[in-house]
């Protein structure tokens, strides 16, 4: 499988919108606590501080994305970035012409870059000088950010390096014991910071912290040390190979499908299309060309033949019916049957016209059957043939099958009454202000699952008992109805309970959450 089958593969799996745990994902910022104070504590330093300024962190520790909201929070009109990176460009003259052609200036030079800087000042522009993966820099080249970071009578601009902790010794080596430069030096998310992040990164990508489990989630932890660029490897990776574990459980059942599950549904739907085109096909092929017969009840013989003809072999031949609509029903099967239309009317007590109208109406009867009440031992059944006489005498006229005269009326049954097992308490309410609105912010409780109807929270909260209830929240503009389950001190408190649900409720990967994010989220779905 190519990388981009893999890719596609992934993200149909889990209904992503793109890889949310990729380095590089346009408009995603997150701060935690700790992370906040270091961007305002860069924009403090860059206005007022004359140094050079460090962030240092290990590889993955969120150096880059700090620089970008580093840009991103910067007035544009009283600030320009000129972001560097040193991948490839180690050397002084690449890094100055970097530097020249963000400030349009003509000469790659230290002098011209200072005179720029200086004319930008005039205009009330500060100039900020960022550059990426410094610890590639050369000692040349860290000399002359030095240089260009004290500046000189025309213009000084803010030099920002972010690089890994190795870069330290040797700055401190180069400014032989002058103060030149500060250091910023990031510290690793805690765990609960770590979900917090987890969470962010999937919402971007249209789904929940649900497609981890709380063992998942400390093993992320456990094994990024809360270094974020780290956290994206593990997580992803943890992702990935549930994905193939359960394709391989799938494919060991004799269920293994190759193709995205998209592909999968048009294939299905396309199937489904020419299936139900040939059904219909087929049966306009059987109304309009099979003929209709009827075969003699019970082995009986042949009729009579008319006077002067030969006797017919002794078969029972089909009768068709030309023109008739629909076949007549066959006698001794609790259908109606065919009879002489002069007893019927008389033994019915129908007058003439009562007896046409029945005659024309029964061409037109439903098709569906209806039970026919039993005639009087008076009247007689015409057999389901053509009754021939001799010359001298009219022929008997053989009516079509009749419409009942008085048809016994369906059994109406009433509608069950309701049990002693049918739930009479009241559905808990949304708590916008009830029973959410009445626990601690402190106190902890277990999410169990999310719903985008309210009939399924309303079940589920009926089915399993009075300590699960349910909120509303919204999720990416559309209301979602979150299931939870208890009220507990801390939440030590409540993985302690987690492990004694049902197996079925923990299938669904409860973790706890503190009432005071439930409260917020009730008070934005308002």
């Amino acid at each position: 499988m190519t990388s981009l089958h893999a890719d596609e593969a992934f993200l149909d799996h889990y209904q992503f919108t793109h890889d949310p745990f990729a380095s590089r994902v346009p408009g995603f910022k997150f701060f935690p606590a700790q992370r906040k104070p270091v961007l305002g504590q860069l924009h403090h330093l860059a206005r007022y501080s004359q140094l050079l300024l460090v962030v240092s962190g290990p590889e993955g520790s969120g150096k880059t994305l700090l620089r970008q909201a580093l840009v991103a929070s910067t007035n544009k009109q009283a600030v320009q970035s000129v972001v560097v990176s040193a991948k490839g460009a180690s050397d002084p003259a690449s890094i100055l012409r970097q530097v020249s052609q963000g400030l349009q200036v003509q000469r790659p030079e230290l002098g011209a870059i200072l005179s720029q800087v200086g004319q930008l000042v005039l205009t009330g522009q500060e100039v900020y000088v960022l550059v990426d993966d410094a610890e590639d820099l050369s000692d040349a080249a860290l000399t002359s950010l030095l240089s260009l970071a004290v500046g000189n009578a025309e213009g000084r601009p803010h030099v920002f390096l972010f690089a890994d902790s190795q870069l330290l010794p040797r700055l401190e080596q180069l400014a032989a014991g002058d103060e030149c430069f500060h250091v910023i030096e990031l510290q690793p998310y805690t765990e609960e910071e770590t979900r917090e992040y987890l969470v962010q990164r999937l919402e971007g990508a249209a789904q929940g912290i649900e497609v981890f489990s709380d063992d998942q989630v400390a093993d992320i932890y456990e094994q990024s040390a809360g270094w974020p660029g780290v956290i994206n490897k593990v997580a992803r990776e943890s992702l990935v190979e549930a994905m193939l574990a359960q394709r391989s459980a799938v494919s060991r059942g004799g269920l293994s499908f190759s193709l995205p599950r998209k592909h999968l549904l048009a294939l299905c739907v396309v199937a489904v299309g020419v299936l139900a085109a040939w059904f219909m096909q087929g049966r306009e092929i059987e109304d309009v060309n099979a003929p209709v017969t009827a075969q003699l009840p019970l082995g009986e013989g042949v009729p009579p033949a008319v006077v002067g003809e030969s006797a017919a072999p002794a078969v029972a031949p089909a009768i068709q019916f030309e023109g008739a609509s629909q076949p007549l029903p066959l006698p001794l099967v609790g259908e109606a049957q065919p009879v002489i239309r002069e007893p019927l009317a008389q033994a019915a007590g129908l007058s003439g016209t009562e007896e046409a109208d029945v005659a024309s109406t029964s061409a037109a009867a439903n098709a569906a059957p209806q039970r026919t009440p039993a005639l009087p031992p008076s009247v007689p059944v015409a057999p389901a043939v053509p009754v021939v006489a001799a010359p001298s005498q009219p022929l008997a006229q053989v009516a079509p099958a009749a419409k009942p005269v008085a048809p016994v009326p369906a059994a109406v049954t009433p509608p069950p009454k309701p049990t002693a097992a049918t739930p009479t308490a009241p559905v808990k309410a949304v708590a916008s202000g009830g029973w959410y609105a009445t626990q601690a912010g402190s106190r902890f409780t277990l999410q169990i699952l999310g719903a985008s109807q309210e009939a399924a929270a309303q079940a589920y909260v009926k089915t399993h008992g009075a300590d699960y209830h349910y909120f509303k929240k919204q999720h990416q503009g559309k209301p979602l109805y979150v299931v939870t389950y208890g009220s507990f001190t801390s939440r030590d408190a409540a993985q302690a309970a987690l492990r004694s649900l049902p197996a079925k409720v923990q299938a669904n990967k409860p973790w706890p959450r503190n009432f005071a994010g439930i409260q917020q989220e009730i008070a934005r779905a308002r």
